[in-house]
């Protein structure tokens, strides 16, 4: 590996770990940071420290928030007898960019996995049915989890859980995407297409 000075090697190592960032793009990314104006890379780290400092969960639904309770939350307008539990704060900015769901949302902060040793208390779970014990105005729980086998066991545990309450809960649809070809598509996707097909 070329040597660098050590506080280039530093802001590399660092960006490296960032998701999806490998070695080539976190040099990349060092390199355009160091061309920034003094202002521009003071005020790139004070976006970080600020958001890292100033964000928090809501203490309703486990969202990023600003402040004690989350905008979604607090929206008088947003349906109250539906909640769409997701994985993560991202799963929630997805599902609102398609401007047609109204409902609340919980935030697991996680899927269970056992093979990572992450049970049914390791997520956010505990206060969902605190939340659900709390308001009768609840019909349904949509389960938004990913469609892998760590989302699937947690929709399935969270389904059990909730049957006996007498709460409708239901699972988002997956399947063939939009524009995908059924030849590329593998035996779980095509399952889940066929299990999931509704009447036209």
């Amino acid at each position: 590996m070329r040597q660098y000075p050590r506080a280039l090697n530093r802001l590399i190592n660092e960006l490296s770990k960032l998701p999806g960032i490998g070695g080539k793009t976190a040099q990349r990314l060092a390199f355009h940071i160091l061309s920034l104006s003094d202002r521009e890379a003071e005020a790139l780290a004070d976006a970080i420290i600020n958001a890292k400092r100033g964000l928090k969960y809501c203490n309703v639904c486990g969202n990023l928030t600003d402040q004690e309770t989350c905008q979604i939350c607090s929206d008088t307008s947003r349906d109250r007898t539906v909640i769409c539990v997701v994985e993560t704060p991202q799963d929630v900015a997805a599902m609102e960019r398609i401007r047609e769901y109204k409902g609340l949302y919980h935030v697991l902060h996680g899927a269970i996995s056992p093979a990572e040793g992450i049970g049914p208390n390791d997520i956010n779970l505990k206060s969902l049915i605190t939340r659900l014990q709390g308001d009768s105005e609840v019909q349904e729980i949509i389960i938004a989890t990913n469609p892998n086998i760590e989302g699937e066991a947690t929709a399935m545990y969270i389904a059990r859980l909730l049957k006996p309450a007498g709460i409708k809960v239901t699972r988002i649809a997956h399947g063939i995407p939009v524009g995908g070809d059924l030849e590329y598509a593998d035996e779980v996707t095509l399952l889940k297409a066929v299990e999931g097909r509704r009447e036209l």
